[in-house]
């Protein structure tokens, strides 16, 4: 928790072309950690995004856990218009600015995010939780329900088991068994966590579903949220 909070903000502008958004990719995957460089997480958030009004209006939501415990702390929501189209591989151009919004407006910083999404295991090595974290600093795991890209051969059976996936020769991200005899989910770095310590993390947070608990109630917070009065923002404890 950080008693003074810092107002996050993108060092670019989100209204750009596809072709401009994919340099600055480009450009941004140079900062991004891909080693350890967090303290003992205390509070881990998830994050969710869905659409209201003919996708004219992004609506983000943050969830804030303790850790390990996984007790609730905070929940906001809040709306932004949407700026950017659908664009495979520059999800991140349409959802990081409402994430950047529900992080200033929450009431604690988290220690960890787990984003539902990928990371770096992406075509440019910068999916949203390595764009998310490289604009605020903050260590980011990313986690997929289904593959973007690369190769791997199918987990062991097990709970804990995970198997790498590769693209072009390198490891990108884990695919890892969060459940007994459950379709894994895609694992990769965001920003500051290495692979080991994510999928650590991951399991950690993943205590009987397929799905971390951030990852659920962030998407339950706004599943509820998507049947209030769209134009007023929430936050909670």
């Amino acid at each position: 928790m950080t008693d003074h909070r810092p107002r996050f903000t993108a060092p670019h502008p989100w209204r750009v072309s596809p072709a401009l958004a994919r340099r600055i990719q480009e450009q941004l995957a140079a900062e991004v950690i891909l080693e350890d460089r967090l303290d003992p997480p205390q509070t881990v958030a998830g994050t969710d995004i869905g659409f209201e009004d003919g996708n004219r209006v992004t609506r983000a939501a943050l969830a804030t856990l303790g850790f390990p415990g996984l007790q609730p702390l905070e929940s906001v929501v809040v709306r932004r218009p949407t700026t950017f189209p659908y664009v495979p591989g520059l999800l991140s151009f349409r959802e990081v600015p409402a994430l950047l919004d529900a992080l200033n407006a929450a009431r604690r910083v988290p220690d960890l995010i787990l984003c539902d999404g990928q990371g770096y295991a992406h075509p440019r090595r910068f999916g949203l939780a390595c764009h998310l974290g490289v604009v605020t600093g903050l260590p980011t795991i990313g986690v997929a329900k289904s593959r973007l890209i690369g190769e791997y051969e199918p987990p062991g059976p097990d709970r804990g088991d995970w198997s790498p996936l590769r693209d072009r020769g390198e490891v990108i991200g884990a695919v890892l068994r969060t459940r007994a005899g459950v379709s894994p989910v895609f694992v990769s770095i965001g920003h500051r966590v290495g692979l080991e310590t994510a999928v650590r993390c991951v399991l950690a947070c993943t205590p009987r579903y397929r799905l971390p608990e951030t990852t659920r109630r962030a998407h339950h917070l706004a599943s509820v949220a998507a049947l209030d009065d769209p134009s007023r923002p929430r936050t909670s404890a």
